[in-house]
């Protein structure tokens, strides 16, 4: 539960610039304009496209209080607000269904550009799973960079874990054929396959994605199957870009968001999930192990419009109300 709290206080402290650079403002039209007038409609969807909620999700919102304020008889522009931040949780909502591989022997295939944290993730996921008890393995598949294959290693020093690795430069693939032949013989509960990032050879790389999930489905069929995307949450709309072309060589189940922690463009996270229909099932905040988490919408729009804090002035207010 502290744990919980400590990393509600940071994610908090991560959106910090979205709510100065968004909220805020949306608290304004919310609070400062007196009647739902299309005045107010203009400026609200104004700021949720600024703030990379994206184009096609603040429609869906403008459209959606435009239905509830008429069919609840709603004039004035606050009684919306609490409408609003629910169904933004609505839409970010993540089924438990969505874990389940993290309760069965699984394959997790961690896909993402180069920078955006994919192999920090996969030691950050190694750690907490081995903490939790499962048999872990790790494929060092990304055989273009070194430095990466090193990081894995050292990862899997700290979290007690084995590492399946080929030289520099080896086939890829024949890295995840290893591994996952390994995964099988070794009764691993959760294999995780680090793999290239770099889009400047965007055929190669989808080709190598398919190939490797060809082998991963060939060989070990009894295995749950996951392919999590790593995307820099301070890139905003860009995320979404290389999240659908990523899609195209490997069905994306879940979406790990990570560098949360001084972004300005927190409302990429509703975007994502919103336009792609994928979950957000990670978050990071920073860089140490207890920095990435399951994601868990109500908390992430808690902290982005600052729920706890708001409710506190009102009930403040309303005790000096009272006492005047």
């Amino acid at each position: 539960m502290e744990e919980n709290k400590g990393f509600f206080a940071r994610l908090k402290a991560g959106l910090s610039k979205t709510r100065v650079q968004m909220v805020e403002g949306i608290d304004d039209v919310f609070y400062h304009h007196d009647k739902l007038d299309e005045d107010f409609y203009e400026e609200l969807e104004e700021l949720l496209v600024m703030g990379d909620v994206g184009v096609a999700t603040t429609e869906d919102i403008i459209e959606d209080l435009r239905s509830y304020a008429k069919s609840s008889h709603i004039k004035k522009p606050y009684e919306c607000r609490d409408y609003m931040i629910q169904g933004l949780k609505d839409k970010m909502k993540v089924e438990e269904s969505d874990y389940e591989f993290l309760n069965e022997p699984s394959v997790v295939m961690v896909i993402g550009v180069n920078g955006v944290g994919k192999t920090t993730t996969i030691g950050k996921l190694a750690s907490i799973y081995k903490a939790k008890g499962k048999k872990v393995l790790i494929a060092a598949a990304d055989t273009f960079r070194a430095a990466a294959t090193e990081q894995l290693e050292e990862w899997a020093k700290r979290a007690d874990v084995d590492i399946i690795k080929g030289g520099d430069g080896a086939d890829p693939s024949s890295v995840i054929y290893d591994a996952v032949n390994a995964a099988r013989h070794r009764n691993v509960d959760v294999l995780l396959c680090d793999t290239a990032g770099r889009l400047h050879n965007k055929k190669n790389l989808m080709n190598e994605l398919e190939k490797m999930n060809r082998i991963i489905d060939k060989n070990c069929p009894e295995y749950k199957r996951e392919n999590l995307i790593v995307l820099d949450g301070t890139t905003g709309q860009n995320a979404l870009v290389q999240a659908r072309e990523f899609s195209e060589a490997a069905p994306i189940s879940g979406i790990v968001l990570t560098k949360m922690d001084g972004t300005a463009k927190g409302g990429i996270a509703v975007a994502i999930q919103a336009e792609l229909n994928v979950p957000v099932k990670f978050i990071g905040v920073g860089e140490g192990i207890e920095d990435l988490q399951e994601f868990d919408p109500d908390s992430f729009i808690d902290a982005l419009f600052d729920v706890e804090d708001k409710r506190e002035d009102i009930i403040s207010e309303g005790e000096e109300d009272v006492n005047s």
